[in-house]
């Protein structure tokens, strides 16, 4: 009963705006929440000018907001507990992830004032400050930072760490580092969650680096390939290789068995030439070679033709070459037999 009365009570105006950012809500496939803290609103408008085309932002109030996410449910409710401080609903029909890389990389520098927390340690690097000898020599040291005259000019003399992470500002840092143009943090959308097709993102998980990423699919497909490979599981991917590896598997066998088959016989023929310019070359005796054969020197047989893809994994190509060699073995026999009927 309280949250009936709580709805009639709402002026008419609050509840046209739930209305439209409902719609705005629904109208994307992907809904987050940004921070906009800090923002000018210059800049601001020129972030929503950049994100034309790919997201759109809104802002309303907190409440507002909260009842439009409460009101669309189905997991987007969620994102309640990120609309604290200033924010704004944020809406693209692109994947989060190139969401998040789109607003960090909007990101800009900017100088910090005093009274704000250090979003990483601050730094005065090394170098010449170029500002003419004076009180300010004095102010760099009171900040901690390494400092001295030298060549007519203020120069700081090593990396000084001048307040670190979560630390407030104070004012004479806060003058120092805009004296010497040093802007420490970064202006921009802060992205504080993502909802997307029943999946809610936390900024830390969007945060990938994409060459990497790639490099990890790319290696986890290629060892699911040769697995599926030394498995002998076909699949679209692979069946060409498979159905190479056979065939060189096969023609291997023929080899070994001597099989005068149509794909084999020039091989067998190769082989069988190889094995008699061999035995001749043995042979010292010129008078008992027939006049072809007198001076020919040996010629390695001609290995199978290599049918098998460049991807096949190493131990099948040397179980191949293995089998070869076997063949060239025992085959070696029969051949010397074949040349001894052939001389008598």
């Amino acid at each position: 009963m309280s949250s009936v009365r709580q709805t009639e009570t709402i002026p008419e105006w609050k509840r046209e705006e739930v209305d439209e950012l409902v719609d705005f809500v629904e109208s994307f496939n992907s809904v987050g929440v940004v921070g906009v803290t800090g923002i000018p609103s210059r800049q601001l408008q020129a972030m929503r000018r950049d994100l034309h085309g790919s997201a759109d932002l809104r802002m309303s109030r907190n409440t507002l907001m909260t009842r439009a996410l409460e009101a669309v449910g189905g997991g987007v409710d969620e994102l309640t507990d990120t609309v604290a401080g200033q924010v704004a609903l944020i809406g693209t029909n692109d994947n989060p992830f190139g969401l998040y890389k789109q607003l960090e990389a909007s990101k800009t520098p900017a100088p910090i004032n005093a009274g704000e927390v250090a979003p990483n340690d601050i730094l005065i690097p090394e170098g010449d400050t170029g500002v003419d000898p004076g009180p300010f020599v004095g102010e760099l040291q009171t900040v901690g930072a390494s400092a001295r005259i030298m060549d007519g000019s203020i120069v700081v003399t090593e990396d000084s760490t001048v307040l670190e992470e979560g630390a407030v500002v104070d004012e004479d840092l806060a003058n120092v580092l805009t004296e010497l143009g040093i802007e420490p943090k970064e202006v921009g959308l802060d992205l504080k969650g993502v909802y997307s097709e029943g999946v809610r993102f936390e900024p830390d998980e969007l945060a990938i680096d994409v060459d990497d990423y790639r490099a990890d699919v790319e290696s986890a497909a290629a060892a699911a390939r040769n697995l599926s490979v030394n498995a002998a599981y076909p699949t679209a991917t692979t069946a060409g290789t498979l159905l190479a590896k056979a065939s060189s598997e096969a023609k291997a066998v023929g080899l070994f068995a001597e099989v005068e088959s149509p794909d084999v016989v020039p091989d067998l023929i190769g082989k069988a030439d190889a094995q008699l310019r061999a035995l001749a070359a043995a042979i010292d005796d010129d008078e008992a070679l027939p006049e072809a054969l007198r001076g020919v020197e040996a010629a390695p047989a001609p290995e199978a033709e290599a049918d098998t893809a460049d991807d096949t994994d190493e131990e099948t190509t040397q179980d191949v070459e293995e089998t070869d060699d076997d063949a060239d073995e025992d085959d070696g026999d029969d051949g010397g037999e074949g040349l001894g009927a052939m001389f008598g």
